[in-house]
């Protein structure tokens, strides 16, 4: 795949749009990705290996939100039980489309069917993993418990939902501390201060985070019996949610 170095930003824009998963920054999606968020790498590699743990015979494996396929290849290459299946999810049809042609390329024998749909529509069913990897943070507030709530339905009894959010903190101190953190890490990754203004600016409105606490109360309100992080570097963490 001949992606490119995220750019998108990098030169004055006179008013930024809101941020959308277009062809644009689908070219660019995998460098901007591992650049913005602290730890990808070894969430995309943990994510393989509980799918591994959790993954039953007979059984799907959802990727909601699956956009370029990291989470579900991961998956893929570590699920061994017998005559299960991965469902990958993504509501943008560039992200679909490039996605479809790194799959072509991936060796590994697991069946994955890649869908172009909102995922609050979907129906979750037969689940033993599902995945929500930096999504739920793009679904309107008022409709994640709901959502939440299907996917609860949906899993199969001792099965696993792998949430990875961006966080917000009550705290003012932490919050401005995290921030500032985050903005530290990605200028290391080589982004200048207006690459790292327009963005934040693009995302105002769309990508809107939550507390940890909040994260946990309404994953234990719609059912799961816990809701504990595994993983977090600055303001992202990764839970898991046992059912």
């Amino acid at each position: 795949m001949n992606f490119q170095k995220d750019s998108i930003y990098a030169s004055p824009i006179g008013e930024v749009s809101a941020f959308n998963f277009d062809e644009t920054v689908v070219r660019v999606f995998p460098d901007m990705i591992q650049r913005s968020v602290p730890g990808y790498s070894a969430i995309i590699s943990a994510i393989g290996l509980l799918a591994g743990r959790f993954a039953g015979e007979h059984s799907v494996c959802y990727d909601l939100g699956c956009s370029l396929g990291a989470a579900t290849l991961s998956m893929r290459h570590q699920i061994t039980a017998s005559n299960c299946r991965i469902i990958a999810v993504d509501n943008s049809p560039a992200m679909v489309a490039r996605f479809q042609e790194v799959l072509q390329k991936d060796q590994a024998k697991i069946p994955v069917e890649i869908l172009c749909a909102d995922i609050r529509e979907l129906a979750i069913e037969n689940a033993s993993v599902v995945v929500l990897n930096f999504t739920l943070q793009f679904i309107p507030q008022a409709d994640r418990f709901d959502f939440l709530q299907k996917i609860y339905q949906g899993l199969l009894p001792g099965g696993i939902l792998i949430l990875s959010e961006k966080l917000k903190f009550d705290d003012d101190r932490q919050q401005e501390l995290q921030t500032q953190m985050h903005h530290v890490f990605k200028k290391a990754q080589g982004y200048s201060d207006l690459e790292i203004s327009q963005k934040r600016t693009a995302l105002d409105n769309v990508l809107i985070p939550e507390t940890l606490a909040q994260h946990q109360n309404r994953l234990q309100q719609v059912g799961f019996s816990s809701a504990e992080v595994w993983f977090q570097y600055f303001n992202f963490a990764s839970l898991i949610a046992l059912k």
